[in-house]
C-alpha cells in the first residue's frame, strides 16, 4: 500500500485518500482508514464533518510524519564540534541544525585546523571565504545568524569591514591647507573642474583639496580616513570645511563628520559656500523644493552658530518652511 506520508502535505481529504490508494469499496476504505489511524499515520480532524455514511468517516485527516531518528545529530553536537562553539541552541532545534549543518561543520573544522589564522586581522569577505569558501556568506548570506546560534561573537573572528575608497582631488600637496568635503557628486566634479582650469580659490577661499563625501555613506568612509589618504592630508594643521545641501539632513551629516574629525582637525562649515547658495536663491527668486518627508529634524547649534545673525535667520526660515537648498544651485560659473 502506498504511504500517505510521501505526499508533500500535512492535511488530506477523504476522497483524496481514496483516490491515492485506489480503493473503490467503501467498507475496505473504512478498514484502511481505521488501520492508518491505529498505526499513527492519520489523525481525524474532528472539526471536519462526518461523511454521513455507515460506518461514518471524517471528511479530513492530518498526516502524521514518522519521528526521524536524530540521534546521530545529537551525538555530533555533543562530541563532534569544536569546544569553542556553544551547541545549546542547536540541541534544542535539531531541524535547524540539519539545515545549517554544513556551515556549522565548516566553522568547526576551521577552528580545529586553522585557528592560528585568526591572529591576523582580515576583511569580512576574506575571512568568510577562508571558513566557508563563500566570500559573501558571513556578511550577507546567513553567517551572522549561525554565529549567533553558536554564541560566537564576530569579534572572535578578528575581522574588519572595508569602506568605499575615498574620492578626492588635490590642487597641491602642501601643508597646512584647506580641505573641502562636498556632499554631492555634481558639485564635487564642478569644483574639481574649476580648480583644474582656473586655480585654487573658491569663493575667495584657498581650497587645496576636494573630497567627495557621498551623503550618509560619509561616516563609514571617514572613520578610515587615515588609511584612505596621503600623509599631507593628515597634517593636523590642516583645516577641514564641509559643504552639503542646506536642509536638516545635510546639517546632521555635518554634525556627524564634525564628531569624527574634531579631535584631530579644525572643522567648520564652508560658510562662504552656504552664503553663496542663500544669496543666489534670494537674488534669482528660486522656488525651492520641499524637504523630504521623514527627515530627522533634531539638529543642534553646532552648524548654525558659525553664521552671522542675518544668515542664521535666513537658514531657519528656509528650514521651518519645509524647504531646502540643494548644493546643485551652484555651478562652475558661480565658483
Amino acid at each position: 500500500m502506498k504511504d500517505l506520508r510521501n505526499l508533500s502535505k500535512k492535511r488530506i481529504e477523504l476522497h483524496e485518500i481514496q483516490k491515492y490508494l485506489n480503493v473503490k469499496d467503501y467498507l475496505e476504505l473504512v478498514k484502511i482508514i481505521t488501520t492508518l489511524i491505529n498505526d499513527g499515520v492519520l489523525k481525524p480532524i474532528k472539526r471536519s464533518k462526518l461523511n454521513g455514511k455507515k460506518p461514518a468517516l471524517h471528511n479530513r485527516y492530518s498526516i502524521i510524519q514518522e519521528d526521524e531518528d536524530n540521534s546521530k545529530y545529537v551525538e555530533e553536537l555533543s562530541y563532534g564540534l569544536n569546544i569553542r562553539l556553544d551547541k545549546t541552541y542547536y540541541m534544542k532545534n535539531i531541524e535547524k541544525y540539519k539545515k545549517d549543518r554544513a556551515f556549522v561543520l565548516a566553522l568547526s573544522k576551521f577552528l580545529d585546523e586553522k585557528i592560528e589564522l585568526l591572529k591576523t586581522q582580515t576583511s569580512v569577505n576574506e575571512r568568510s571565504f577562508q571558513i566557508w569558501g563563500r566570500e559573501k556568506f558571513l556578511g550577507k548570506e546567513g553567517g551572522r545568524r549561525i554565529l549567533k546560534n553558536l554564541n560566537l561573537k564576530e569579534a572572535f573572528l578578528n575581522i574588519y569591514y572595508t569602506t568605499e575608497p575615498l574620492a578626492y582631488y588635490s590642487y597641491h600637496k602642501n601643508s597646512p591647507q584647506k580641505i573641502l568635503i562636498i556632499e554631492n557628486k555634481d558639485t564635487f566634479y564642478s569644483m574639481r573642474m574649476k580648480l583644474i582650469k582656473y586655480g585654487g580659490t573658491i569663493f575667495g577661499e584657498e581650497i587645496a583639496t576636494l573630497i567627495y563625501g557621498g551623503g550618509k555613506n560619509i561616516y563609514k568612509t571617514f572613520k578610515d580616513f587615515e588609511f584612505c589618504v596621503e600623509p599631507y592630508l593628515l597634517d593636523k594643521s590642516n583645516e577641514i570645511l564641509y559643504l552639503g545641501d542646506l536642509d536638516y539632513e545635510g546639517i546632521i551629516i555635518y554634525e556627524g563628520v564634525h564628531e569624527i574629525f574634531k579631535d584631530n582637525f579644525t572643522i567648520k562649515p564652508f560658510v562662504k559656500g552656504y552664503e553663496s547658495m542663500i544669496d543666489k536663491y534670494i537674488k534669482e527668486k528660486f522656488v525651492l523644493p520641499n524637504t523630504k518627508i521623514g527627515q530627522n529634524r533634531n539638529i543642534g547649534e553646532l552648524f548654525i552658530r558659525e553664521f552671522s545673525k542675518e544668515y542664521r535667520k535666513n537658514i531657519m526660515n528656509i528650514l521651518e518652511s519645509d524647504k531646502y537648498i540643494p548644493q546643485e544651485i551652484l555651478n562652475i560659473s558661480d565658483f
